[in-house]
């Protein structure tokens, strides 16, 4: 069972910048399309960004242009990298990955508020 944990959410001022990271148990890591979801109460989770197995990015339309998505394959980590956050970015964050099943962590939260 592969596992994913999550950290490095908390509580941010609207303008902010945090920085999301995911560690996996994967054994083919390089294999794997990893993402970010986000789950807001009262909304369905969504799509934040994804990485390919072969490092290809792309992102919601919500958070393009502000929020970057990275891997370290030698480190079995992935990364989600959130600059102008917005009050609206508030959500439980989710880590995923993907390669013959898929897979979640735990969720982060992350609150933007003054």
């Amino acid at each position: 069972q592969v596992q994913l944990v999550e950290s490095g959410g908390g509580l941010v001022q609207p303008g902010g910048s945090l920085r999301l990271s995911c560690a996996t148990s994967a054994t083919f890591f390089t294999m794997y399309d990893m993402a970010w979801y986000r789950q807001a109460p009262g909304n369905q989770r969504a799509l934040v960004a994804i990485i390919t197995s072969s490092g290809s990015a792309n992102y919601g339309e919500s958070v393009n242009g502000r929020f970057t998505i990275s891997r370290d394959n030698a480190k079995k980590m992935v990364y989600l990298q959130m600059n102008s956050l917005k009050p609206e970015d508030t959500a439980v964050y989710y880590c995923y990955g993907r390669f013959r099943s898929e897979y979640w962590g735990q969720g982060t939260q992350v609150t933007v508020s003054s």
